[in-house]
């Protein structure tokens, strides 16, 4: 196996380049090419065999990013629950903003900071949101491991990063924030109840400080 930093070193040329990649994450491997390029989200679609009406998630490098990502105003739990859980396994679904193409989602997006060094790196180095779909077949298991992406996509990708079995092992927790609330669309790597304790503490300190606006 090549060393790690060779391999991030090379699947940074082939994502800019347009090209396909898998890699770790901190829940499961990923699949993914640089989100602003067409025709690599193309094939995202048909080595998955997912259909296209259903959006790609998207991973960014850091909280600022989902300002440029999402329509104003973003709803202040979006922050909230980004602060209290970024870089990690939620996925926030929001408003998409006018200037992100249409093949990223037709009103919404989702997207995510991941806590691993791997996929940050990528996103770094290409400056771009990254795709960032787990690395099976649609409607089957997620993988944790690089034999694993081997086994269900072959050598449909361009490049797959070892870099030893994800530590999560479980898919992020999707949660939608386009109606100012928290609703849990998919339950993952955060337990619901978390993600709910949180969004109570967010509607307990917006009660607290509208009592002082009257």
């Amino acid at each position: 196996m090549a060393d790690l930093q060779e391999q991030i070193d090379k699947g940074i040329q082939i994502l800019k380049r347009g090209g396909v990649i898998a890699f770790p994450t901190d829940t499961v491997y990923g699949l993914g090419a640089d989100a602003f390029r067409s025709k690599a989200v193309e094939r995202i679609y048909e080595i998955k065999k997912r259909p296209t009406h259903l959006p790609l998630p998207l991973l960014i490098g850091d909280v600022e990013q989902l300002a440029v990502l999402a329509a104003k105003p973003l709803p202040e739990i979006a922050l909230f629950l980004a602060k209290r859980f970024w870089p990690g396994g939620l996925t926030l679904v929001v408003a998409k903003a006018a200037h992100l193409p249409d093949y990223l989602g037709s009103t919404n997006v989702a997207v995510r900071v991941p806590a691993h060094p791997v996929c940050l790196a990528l996103i770094q180095a290409i400056n771009n949101p990254l795709i960032g779909t787990s690395a099976n077949i649609s409607g089957k298991p997620s993988v944790v491991t690089a034999g694993e992406v081997r086994q269900q996509l072959g050598n449909e990708v361009d490049l797959i990063i070892d870099g030893g079995r994800c530590p999560g092992g479980s898919e992020s927790t999707v949660v939608d924030v386009t109606g100012g609330g928290a609703v849990i669309l998919r339950h993952g790597i955060i337990p619901g109840d978390e993600i709910n304790r949180v969004a109570q503490e967010y509607r307990e300190v917006k009660n607290y400080a509208n009592c002082f606006r009257l």
